[in-house]
């Protein structure tokens, strides 16, 4: 069907015919408390001759970049067979499986998804997938405020180490929902202490949001955070990533009983990073609190004949069920990302998937280690991370990165923007300034002379900034 955009001259006899003067007035029911603000930093449309420039520039200022840059997207090996399957016509156009008799190929491969999920997770259930890791921390955020049936709160704890992005899609969708955020910060470590968690013992919160590794890529003493939440009656929201678990202590085995929800991005599972998308989002849980977890689960069956069969198991949405009961009204299955890291899991398998863990970390070492070599830069937080570590420069972090940026490599991701309050006399007393800091990110892709190019860049760009 062809887009005909109406004309101002319509819209007008539009609304007299309603009745009303513009379209605002249509949604005059609708509480000004809970509208949403207008969308002041999206530009006016421009032609498709100017888009298509536009677009061919951006593209061409990619080529032959250096990343260093990581912060939630991540530059790994993608084998080729991932896309040349995920781009066959039965996957690329394929979409929800409404017809389970007519999508018995689709059904199985979010079936095995959600296995490999479940099993990479160490956790019991998984959904057939999100929008992205920020929505996945959101649905989860909703699922345990109706899961916890022994608390009466509306209130989750959170850490403030979890991606800043993640934090403002949380407020977003939580304010209007009168559910409270309480931010726990980080300390000197860049994780947090088990003391800041005294002054909320006891007290009335449905969950506990933790990340792993954190937004520095550090490690959090996740089963210590994880048996203090439930002896205090909360559930535990793990946020993870998924190449990091081929590594570290998956989910369900934190602590005592194990996280009670995991989700994460599943961008780093062979899809590419293009310019700012797409991602897809994963959620796992405990067999318990299914009934809560939003979207579509696929389960496995067999037919009157005994033969193996596909079928949608469980498909809380507004869709399905009436809509007081929906468990959502935005998630989705993101099937063709699912598809995508679904075969790069079968071709990688578990030892693939550890292999590339180790090396992005040996990589990020080593690039710690030569970066710290410079006179003036110093690793910000002591203590173990993963494939990302926060380092303070001697002058303006910005300024620095614009430099590097000239000479295409992405020297990584300035911190303050995120964290201006941090080091001001306002801050606690243990929390460290993070004025003039990056966060910089190393994967397996990473050769021995991309890691000293960065540095020699880095030196030089210094040395003209203090010279």
């Amino acid at each position: 069907m062809p887009f005909i955009p109406h004309t101002e001259e319509e819209i007008a006899e539009m609304l007299g015919v309603i009745g009303v003067e513009q379209i605002d007035d249509l949604f005059d029911e609708v509480p000004q408390e809970i509208q949403a603000p207008p969308l002041n930093g999206i530009n006016l449309g421009i032609n498709e001759m100017q888009m298509l420039r536009q677009l061919r520039d951006r593209a061409n200022q990619d080529d032959g970049v250096l990343c260093f840059a990581g912060a939630g997207a991540y530059q790994h090996h993608i084998p080729a067979a991932v896309w040349d399957i995920t781009s066959r016509g039965e996957f690329m156009t394929a979409y929800t499986p409404y017809q389970a008799e007519a999508s018995q190929g689709t059904l199985q491969l979010v079936y095995e998804f959600q296995s490999m999920i479940t099993q990479l997770m160490s956790m019991e259930v998984a959904n057939a997938s999100l929008y992205d890791g920020a929505t996945a921390v959101a649905e989860a955020a909703l699922m345990a405020i109706r899961a916890n049936r022994k608390s009466k709160s509306r209130k989750l704890l959170v850490a403030s180490s979890l991606h800043p992005l993640y934090r403002d899609v949380l407020t977003a969708i939580l304010v209007n929902q009168k559910i409270e955020l309480i931010e726990i910060p980080f300390g000197n470590d860049g994780i947090i202490e088990l003391s800041q968690l005294d002054e909320f013992t006891g007290q009335d919160y449905a969950a506990l949001i933790i990340p792993q590794p954190n937004f520095f890529g550090r490690l959090e003493s996740v089963d210590q955070l994880t048996d203090w939440a439930h002896d205090n009656g909360q559930l535990v929201i793990a946020v993870v990533n998924p190449t990091a678990m081929a590594l570290l202590t998956p989910p369900g085995e934190w602590g005592e009983q194990g996280a009670d929800i995991a989700v994460g991005e599943g961008q780093p599972l062979g899809v590419p990073v293009a310019s700012g998308g797409p991602y897809v989002g994963f959620m796992c849980c405990k067999q318990k609190i299914v009934r809560q977890m939003p979207g579509r689960i696929i389960g496995q069956t067999v037919d009157n004949e005994g033969n193996i069969g596909y079928t949608l198991t469980l498909q809380a949405r507004e869709q399905h069920i009436r809509r007081s009961k929906a468990t959502s009204n935005i998630c989705t299955n993101e099937g063709l990302l699912v598809t995508a890291a679904t075969i790069y899991m079968s071709l990688l398998g578990y030892q693939g998937l550890r292999d590339v863990a180790l090396t992005s970390h040996a990589n990020t070492r080593s690039l710690v280690n030569k970066l710290c070599a410079i006179d003036g830069v110093e690793q910000v937080f002591d203590g173990p991370f993963f494939h990302e570590a926060a380092i303070r420069l001697p002058c303006c972090a910005d300024t620095v990165l614009t430099q590097l940026a000239d000479q295409k490599i992405l020297g990584g991701y300035a911190l303050q923007g995120d964290y201006p309050a941090l080091g001001n006399t306002s801050a606690p007393s243990n929390t460290p300034s993070l004025s003039n800091t990056i966060l910089v990110c190393a994967t397996e892709i990473k050769t021995e002379q991309d890691l000293q190019r960065f540095a020699t860049a880095l030196q030089q760009c210094l040395l003209e900034a203090t010279s």
